[in-house]
């Protein structure tokens, strides 16, 4: 697993805090995806642009590389109920109506998932959860580190895939409390690969005619690929951030999209990060002299100011949640002090926060 040894900056979780207001916290989608907002920010000197996102290929250049995540979110939210339980060594069945709620984070080998299970007393060691009158089944084979569960799942009539499609739902974040009419509204146009918790939510302000004109313009849009997981989004708990450990989490760099990438730095051309996971890929793969190698497997790389970048030259993000890792890597991108002035003035104009909000292009 490749994990980063970073400088103990000796910042605290209060150094990545910030007001924001409830109401500024998006709740549905923009439509049209592009119509959202961009503050673009040059990390040299801090200046500030307000404009549209579809306005962003007046600062992408004909000879950058986009690099986008082409995960994709499974409906990894199923609520069932506990149909055995283990008691005494013995596996017993109950008469149990009340509802356990799985969130499956990580496929780690075939049918076998890590998941956050609530309430946690009814998905213990050796009990069997059922989804959808026994459609599906999850055989909780272990409790790990945070109270995650490994679980097996087993479908009787469909695959695990189709029985998730057909049973589950989408896992917003527990902030959007506004039911999502359209699911596909939380994937990007351009997701390919199953396997993610979350989307990577930059990448949702895209439309397929905007990188299409990208690409007229001479602009690559190359592929990696991390699935989002609890990495990405569990909370840090501990008062000094280096003490926060990243859960690993699948990623995937082909020898085609390497190359591409390569070839196009080489020339000239910027690397610009289609969000947090993107950025995370490939600085987990980039060596100290900026080339990216094929790689599949996993990373548990942590970025937090006093990181050095070694490929990233742009980043599309958007607003993160105070006091979380994804604030973290880009106050580590354009300085701490920058991006939470930055984030006073969004506040101040009224921009939309989180996974349905607003966007920033730093470069």
């Amino acid at each position: 697993m490749i994990q980063n040894i970073l400088p103990d900056t000796h910042l605290t979780l209060s150094d990545f805090s910030y007001d924001l207001p409830q109401e500024q916290i998006a709740q549905t989608p923009m439509t049209p995806r592009d119509a959202s907002r961009l503050l673009v920010m040059d990390r040299k000197t801090g200046a500030l642009e307000h404009r549209i996102f579809r306005d962003i290929t007046e600062y992408i250049r004909p000879q950058d590389v986009l690099v986008i995540n082409d995960t994709k979110v499974i409906p990894a939210r199923i609520i069932g109920r506990r149909a055995y339980k283990m008691k005494n060594g013995t596996l017993e069945k109950t008469d149990s109506s009340a509802p356990v709620e799985l969130l499956l984070l990580r496929q780690t080998e075939k049918d076998v998932w890590q998941a956050l299970a609530g309430p946690g007393k009814r998905a213990r060691t050796g009990d069997i959860l059922e989804f959808g009158d026994g459609t599906l089944q999850a055989h909780v084979e272990d409790v790990i580190e945070g109270g995650q569960r490994i679980v097996r799942l087993s479908c009787q009539t469909a695959t695990v895939y189709e029985a998730l499609h057909q049973l589950g739902s989408m896992p917003l974040p527990p902030y959007i409390t506004k039911k999502l009419e359209d699911p596909d509204r939380y994937q990007t146009v351009y997701s390919q690969v199953e396997g993610s918790a979350a989307a990577p939510t930059a990448g949702l302000h895209f439309t397929k005619e905007l990188l299409d004109r990208l690409r007229a313009q001479g602009t690559a849009v190359v592929p990696v690929l991390l699935h989002v997981g609890l990495g990405t989004f569990r909370p840090v708990k501990e008062e000094h951030i280096q003490d926060h450990t990243m859960h690993a989490e699948y990623i995937s760099v082909s020898e085609e999209s390497a190359c591409q990438i390569n070839d196009r730095r080489a020339a000239g051309g910027r690397v610009i990060a289609v969000g947090t996971t993107s950025c995370r890929t490939l600085e987990s793969v980039a060596g100290e002299d900026g080339i990216l190698q094929p790689y599949t497997g996993e990373t548990g790389i942590y970025i937090y100011p006093g990181y050095r970048f070694k490929i990233v030259d742009g980043l599309i993000t958007n607003f993160h949640l105070p006091e979380s890792t994804l604030l973290m890597l880009v106050s580590a991108f354009a300085g701490r002090e920058q991006i939470l002035h930055a984030y006073h003035i969004a506040v101040a104009e009224k921009y939309r926060f989180f996974s349905f909000g607003d966007a920033m292009l730093i470069i």
